[in-house]
């Protein structure tokens, strides 16, 4: 069954110069494109705050050997069991208007 998770990436802790920008070649992304590799962990068990998953900077085979750490940069949630947990919190005591996460439709092709 496909799962939907949600989280953020926190946009500081990104190393530019690993952004790439050209192909396997070296020429530039014809539409422009720059890119960062990225390694996602899923977690045995939900952390403290519901997160699922964790979001790191890919590093290279010769950075890991060389004893150089992954940045941690975001966190993932499962948005099907936050979805549940909101309806359970909802029928289980009344909220005041405007609050919980709304997730809206997007114009996004995927």
């Amino acid at each position: 069954m496909a799962r939907m998770l949600v989280g953020s990436i926190d946009l500081s802790k990104l190393d530019k110069t690993k952004v790439v920008t050209t192909d396997k070649n070296g020429k530039p992304f014809e539409n422009g494109a720059k890119y960062l590799n990225v390694v996602v962990w899923l977690n045995d068990e939900n952390d403290q705050y519901g997160n699922i998953a964790s979001i790191q900077e890919s590093i290279s085979k010769e950075e890991r050997e060389g004893g150089a750490k992954a940045t941690y940069i975001g966190n993932l949630k499962d948005l099907q069991t936050q979805s549940s947990n909101q309806v359970t919190s909802t029928n289980s005591k009344p909220q005041s208007q405007g609050s919980g996460i709304k997730y809206e439709d997007s114009d996004l092709p995927f």
